[in-house]
């Protein structure tokens, strides 16, 4: 048992670093296109990344009923395409540093957005939230006061992130999960491609789609096809805390990945506030125990 939860460690790591060095792929996917062709383009790949993983995993009986399938991947879909377009359109004017520890802010906003359903949230997420939000301010707010536009459409994106996770999680027990996948990465590429149609006419082009293969390559393969397929393996032996820790590690990688291949730097301040943000997204997912003192005569 214990090999099998050092592998899985291992394996949602792997994820974490996946994810985290999309968003270098992301920033440089929009060298040639736009945000919603780039958006629509990567999903419609890993989309169809997935189709062959029908052939082995069967779907359980029940779990794919029509009416119940098309309303949940429609809410996941339009959800992760809101996610996505701002997540996208704030890197024009973010580090990818930046926008994958602001991302991983809906690690917190989970939760929190929970207490509006009747769920209940540990102090361990207030205190982990005051942390991240302390931190937001090092990374985002400038000397003057003035918010980084780009910041804060990925702000509002982990909003969005916040809300898929929320709605796959009511879905996950009722549906098949990799067909749920499949087409909510087909209604996001779908709705993608139809506002890059509008929007983004002077670069969406084959000739565009194809000289930015490699970023489109990594960030719909590896991001959504591999990096989802590792993830579903490797939760069956990692509980879901544990693993949201080691996959907030996306934000530092995200970090790594920006200084290593697009030469982005962070001052002083910017790294204490990715520091408190990390901080603060570990403290959110621990669960922490008081201890009773025994009672003394």
């Amino acid at each position: 048992m214990e090999t099998r939860n050092i592998r899985a460690d291992l394996i949602l790591l792997l994820v974490a670093a996946i994810w985290g060095f999309a968003f270098v792929a992301q920033r440089l996917g929009m060298d040639y296109l736009g945000p919603f062709g780039f958006n629509g383009s990567r999903f419609l790949l890993g989309a169809l990344s997935l189709l062959p993983l029908l052939l082995i995993f069967k779907a359980k009986p029940g779990s794919t009923e029509s009416p119940a399938m098309i309303k949940g991947s429609i809410a996941a879909g339009v959800c992760l395409f809101l996610g996505a377009s701002l997540q996208q359109a704030g890197l024009l004017y973010t580090s990818a540093g930046n926008a994958g520890f602001i991302t991983g802010l809906y690690i917190i906003i989970v939760p929190l957005l929970g207490l509006l359903i009747g769920q209940t949230t540990r102090i361990n997420t207030w205190l982990g939230g005051i942390l991240a939000v302390t931190g937001l301010y090092y990374l985002s707010v400038n000397d003057d006061f003035s918010v980084n536009t780009g910041d804060l459409l990925v702000l509002s994106s982990a909003l969005f992130w916040a809300l898929h996770v929320i709605i796959i999680g009511k879905l996950a027990s009722q549906l098949d999960n990799l067909r749920l996948a499949i087409l909510q990465f087909l209604i996001c590429a779908l709705l993608s491609l139809l506002v890059a149609m509008v929007f983004e006419q002077d670069t969406l082009s084959v000739e565009n789609i194809i000289a930015a293969w490699q970023p489109i390559a990594y960030a719909g393969l590896l991001s959504v096809g591999v990096a989802y397929t590792l993830q579903v393996v490797a939760q069956r032996d990692a509980p879901a805390s544990h693993a949201a820790i080691i996959m907030s590690l996306e934000a530092v990688f995200a970090v790594l990945g920006g200084w290593w291949l697009l030469a982005e730097e962070f001052s002083n301040r910017a790294l204490i506030g990715c520091s408190l943000m990390l901080a603060g997204m570990i403290l959110s997912q621990i669960t922490l125990r008081r201890r009773r003192k025994a009672a003394t005569a």
